[in-house]
């Protein structure tokens, strides 16, 4: 992906949000010349990989295959839950007709919430034990009341309704009827080593630096952070 174009996405995600009244931390408008003026105290933004998250997944077509998160809250993956959260919060941008594609985590069990605009389309299987695509019925919470899918069975979510997806349980989705602001919340997120796509792919896109970055990414943070932070130090 072009800088240009996380740029010019960030951009619209912001505006949307603002749209729709959902409002972001003070971190999430930092410059890069802000994060570089920045010290321990910012520490925890880093170690939990706070903050925007853009990926195509290897598609180089982001409008077709992609996804726009900010990550507002979460514990530091490997942490004990007596020094860390044991939550996390992301709100995404899901465009119409845009796929994230098929994948399971491990750990994370997570609510998907449809917050406003169009509709949110949910896919489903069950894992094998092989972690293929089970064939089996799917039985999922949709705000509470227990609903039964076929295999690669769809529902559609409204805004206001929600989804909890537990673990090993495959998941793919898109919007319709326009552009739709997702919510999610879920235990600690740890997207270097949960998640299992179907298809392997890469979760974080190679960029080209066409222009400076409007705002960090978390997987620029090691290059614009680095006090006190293992994450930062190691570059993972």
């Amino acid at each position: 992906m072009n800088r240009s174009e996380i740029n010019q996405l960030i951009r619209q995600a912001k505006s949307f949000m603002s749209e729709h009244h959902f409002a972001l931390p003070a971190f999430a408008h930092w410059s890069p010349q802000d994060w570089a003026s920045k010290g321990t105290e910012c520490s925890e933004i880093v170690e939990a990989q706070l903050g925007w998250d853009i990926t195509d997944f290897g598609s180089d077509n982001f409008s077709q295959r992609g996804l726009l998160l900010f990550t507002i809250r979460n514990g530091v993956p490997g942490q004990s839950q007596d020094l860390s959260k044991s939550y996390a919060e992301k709100i995404m941008v899901v465009r119409q007709r845009q796929e994230t594609p098929t994948h399971f985590h491990f750990h994370k069990m997570e609510d998907i919430i449809n917050r406003a605009g169009g509709a949110l389309v949910i896919q489903l299987w069950n894992a094998s034990d092989s972690d293929g695509l089970a064939d089996t019925d799917v039985h999922v919470s949709v705000d509470g009341v227990i609903k039964r899918l076929v295999a690669g069975g769809k529902l559609t979510l409204q805004a206001g309704e929600s989804i909890t997806l537990p673990p090993r349980l495959y998941h793919s989705f898109w919007a319709e009827n326009g552009m739709t602001l997702v919510g999610e919340v879920s235990r600690v997120n740890d997207d270097h080593t949960d998640n299992r796509f179907h298809q392997p792919m890469p979760r974080f896109p190679a960029i080209d630096e066409d222009e400076p970055p409007l705002h960090l990414l978390t997987s620029d943070y090691p290059q614009y952070y680095g006090h006190n932070s293992s994450i930062a130090k190691s570059g993972s």
